[in-house]
Order: C-alpha cells, then sequence, then structure tokens
C-alpha cells in the first residue's frame, strides 16, 4: 500500500475533503413504513472532525496529536477512498503523467515504488 506522509497543513486539507467524501455516502432506511435516504454519519464515526480540531489548535501537542490521529486513521482507509482524497486535494501521481505535461511533483515521495 501506499504510505504517504503529511505536513500538519496537507492533512487539515486531506482530513476536510475526507469528510466531505463520507458526507456525501447516504444510506436508504425505513422510517415508520417509508424508505428514507439519510446522509453518512462515518466521518463522526471515525472522529474526523475532533481531528480536525485537533489539526487547527493553536498549540503545537494537540497539532502534532491531531495529525498522529489522522495518520492512523489513513492507514485505515480503503485504496480507492485514499484515492478519492487525493484527487480532492490535487496530489495526484507523477508517474501516471505524460512525459510532456507541465505540472509539478506535489505528491509526497511513497514508500514503496512497486
Amino acid at each position: 500500500m501506499d504510505s504517504v506522509e503529511f505536513s500538519e497543513t496537507n492533512a487539515i486539507e486531506a482530513a476536510r475533503a475526507l469528510s466531505d467524501i463520507l458526507a456525501r455516502r447516504t444510506h436508504r432506511r425505513k422510517v415508520m413504513g417509508q424508505e428514507v435516504v439519510v446522509p453518512g454519519q462515518l466521518g463522526e464515526a471515525l472522529r474526523l472532525p475532533e481531528i480536525i480540531n485537533r489539526l487547527q489548535s493553536p498549540r503545537a501537542q494537540r497539532r502534532e496529536a491531531g495529525l498522529d490521529a489522522f495518520e492512523g486513521l489513513w492507514a485505515t482507509l480503503s485504496h480507492n477512498t485514499r484515492n478519492q482524497v487525493l484527487e480532492a486535494i490535487g496530489w495526484y501521481d507523477p508517474r501516471s503523467l505524460d512525459w510532456d505535461d507541465p505540472r509539478s511533483n506535489r505528491r509526497p515521495p511513497v514508500a514503496d515504488d512497486s
């Protein structure tokens, strides 16, 4: 699996994008005999708002704890969800670009180049 290293600012951006992606997921439930579509609450279950608040804290200790929590959460996400988050924040894999593409390498180094 790809290992991405985040800074505090990158982690805030990625956490917000992840929150948006998880909120877009919906579920169907029956309420009083009628089928209702409800928004996903996986972000809240994963304590994503708390992680975002920690990453935005003025105290360095809380920001570092938020970064550690987000990196721990990132490791548990599916490959598809990770790709959606990376696309949402504008990161890309430079190996997938054409030779003449003028974009710079904004994606952090990947631990496993297989």
